[in-house]
């Protein structure tokens, strides 16, 4: 009985820690796959921009596709784009928020909120 409560608090224990080491884990380890095809489809939107002058607009799913993104996806980013010429990756997991977010002022990834609305 005694060997079998200090077993159960021992695996409590060791989840909460590994738990908490996770969680505390810097997000290029953590979202490491997202990372990476985020900053490909950001490269594809830098190139578009570069030969067209200009973002794809943000209901141009025929572009859009073409530059990695997919409408109601949730394992790809969701676009945005102001008016000013900036534009913001997010991956909207459905649980409102922080996100993991990629803004093109910043050109970073963080876990935030999305600063530019889509109109």
């Amino acid at each position: 009985m005694k060997k079998t409560l200090i077993t159960s608090i021992t695996v409590i224990i060791l989840i909460i820690i590994s738990f908490t080491i996770y969680w505390n884990l810097p997000i290029e380890i953590t979202r490491k796959s997202d990372i990476k095809t985020g900053n490909e489809i950001i490269e594809n939107i830098e190139n578009y921009r570069t030969k067209s002058y200009k973002l794809p607009e943000v209901n141009d799913w025929q572009t859009l596709e073409q530059l990695g993104l997919e409408k109601d996806n949730h394992t790809k980013p969701v676009y945005t784009k102001d008016e000013k010429g900036n534009y913001e990756l997010f991956y909207d997991d459905g649980l409102g928020g922080p996100y993991l977010l990629w803004n093109s002022t910043e050109k970073k990834w963080t876990i935030d909120l999305p600063k530019i609305i889509s109109k």
